[in-house]
């Protein structure tokens, strides 16, 4: 498995790199206050590269906190010679593991999940550093990926296909269930841990070709470390994963606008992907609704993780004889909202991650002042250092509005089904792992996570095994 990331959090459990280079003195690791990172592996130059080996060739860039814009770390990403190398190990790697039996597969994975374990505070706290969300939603992520472990652990031993009725005497019908090969991940910023973790756990056990701190457990067991590589990059590196043949499945999580540029060239060489795109979810609230379960449920839907999230809550229909005592009610939560640095224990909201998001947030709030729409509560910058920005509630808009019709990756909440994901008396966010995650239309349609979505790590071949003396034709065919 060949997994891309464009920052520093998914090789600072296990850096290997020799002395680092010199770097700005002004880096959050090299301060007292974040020796913590130590603790990661992390330096002030980090190798974007693993296939076994730590290194990079590839540019230097460098991560921001987004709660104070300083710097965190670099990292030296891939070139394109890296890629090339990766993926060769990969598929050689691959060989390896695929012939290993699925419930040992499966122990090698629970003791990934063990090794998370060992450091998940930490993690979740450089979750919260470097993409912004508050410490308890840090750490959570990565006990999604822990508990994906657990669940991938015990479907290693259940995976498999049914025995059908021949229709031929001395015939047997079976379906075998075969890895792909070399799975490719592309996570987006705001779940660094999650969606790399719903991917690589399952692929696992299904016996495809995956980094992290499950470097040293692959070692242990004497395993090639290049079955999960990691190849920080960026579209270029992209591009190439996208058009490489070599790549079995291609799994994206990102906008809907990069992803049908992902699928057009996965599909162009009649390759496989799994798309994990944006969403523009709503909840409808009826008049006999339970309004001590909407004001928290859509109060978390819009502002958890700052409104970056593709499970946002970003539409709020309500019916008319309860609109005004709604909006009243919501506004009242809004209000009560603790901004401020994502690692205290008492903030609910932190910053969006980049100076971009706060310009796009700007953007939105002014199209949707256009289009109609008038602020309940918020829409301006918080005047602090980061990229803060107050959650926001707009009402009045068309349901024909654009910006109704256009996800925004911030807190607004406009007011105003054919979903992957239906939820009664609770949030849009916060689902749990054992069943299926995914959308339809424009989110992607792919499916990661519970239920049967391991199938899509693997092949279906459709078995016939005659154990008989004669040679009998489906459909009564015969040749006389």
């Amino acid at each position: 498995m060949l997994g891309l990331r464009r920052a520093a959090a998914a090789l600072l459990p296990l850096s290997r790199a020799g002395p680092p280079a010199a770097a700005m003195a002004t880096m959050l690791v090299s301060q007292e206050r974040y020796a913590w990172l130590r603790e990661l592996g992390l330096q002030e130059e980090n190798p974007g590269v693993y296939n076994g080996r730590w290194g990079g060739r590839g540019q230097v860039v460098t991560t921001y906190c987004p709660a104070n814009n300083e710097p965190i770390a670099s990292v030296r990403q891939a070139s394109l010679e890296d890629y090339e190398d990766t993926v060769k190990k990969a598929k050689e790697a691959w060989k390896v593991w695929a012939d290993i039996p699925a419930p040992k597969r499966g122990e090698i994975v629970r003791q990934i999940g063990d090794a998370l374990r060992q450091k998940i505070k930490l993690l979740g706290s450089l979750v919260s550093l470097e993409m912004g969300k508050i410490f308890v939603e840090g750490v959570g992520e990565v006990q999604e990926y822990v508990d994906v472990c657990d669940y991938a652990v015990g479907l290693s031993r259940m995976i498999g296909g049914p025995i059908l009725p021949s229709e031929r005497p001395g015939h047997a019908l079976i379906e075998q269930w075969n890895p792909v090969g070399l799975v490719g991940i592309i996570t987006a910023f705001n779940f660094p841990v999650a969606v790399y973790g719903w991917n690589s756990a399952i692929a696992m056990i299904c016996g495809n070709a995956c980094l992290w701190i499950i470097a040293k457990v692959l070692e242990d067991n004497k395993v090639p470390g290049a079955i999960c590589s990691l190849v920080c990059g960026g579209a270029d590196i992209g591009t190439a994963m996208a058009r490489d043949e070599r790549m079995d499945l291609l799994s994206f999580t990102g906008s809907t606008k990069v992803g049908k540029e992902v699928a057009l060239m996965v599909q162009e060489r009649f390759g496989r992907s799994l798309l994990e795109l944006g969403g523009n979810n709503a909840i409808i609230v009826f008049e006999d609704a339970d309004l001590n379960l909407v004001i928290p449920s859509a109060l978390f839907a819009a502002v958890g993780t700052a409104g970056q999230r593709c499970t946002t809550a970003r539409r709020l229909f309500l019916h008319e004889s309860i609109h005004d005592e709604v909006v009243s009610k919501l506004a009242k939560a809004y209000a009560q909202v603790r901004v401020g640095d994502p690692w205290d224990s008492d903030t609910l909201y932190g910053p969006l991650h980049t100076k971009e998001a706060v310009k796009m947030f700007l953007n939105a709030v002014e199209q949707a002042k256009q289009q109609g729409g008038s602020v309940v509560y918020g829409g301006k910058v918080i005047n602090r250092p980061g990229n803060y920005v107050e959650p926001t509630i707009v009402t009045g808009l068309p349901h024909n509005a654009p910006i109704v019709h256009t996800e925004t990756f911030a807190p607004i909440l406009p007011k105003g089904s054919d979903c992957g994901i239906v939820n009664v008396n609770i949030p849009t966010s916060g689902a749990e792992i054992g069943g299926a995650f995914g959308g339809e239309k424009h989110t992607g349609g792919g499916r990661e996570s519970g239920s049967d979505s391991w199938k899509l790590y693997m092949r279906r071949s459709t078995c016939t095994i005659n154990y008989s003396k004669d040679l009998p034709l489906a459909q009564g065919i015969k040749f006389q």
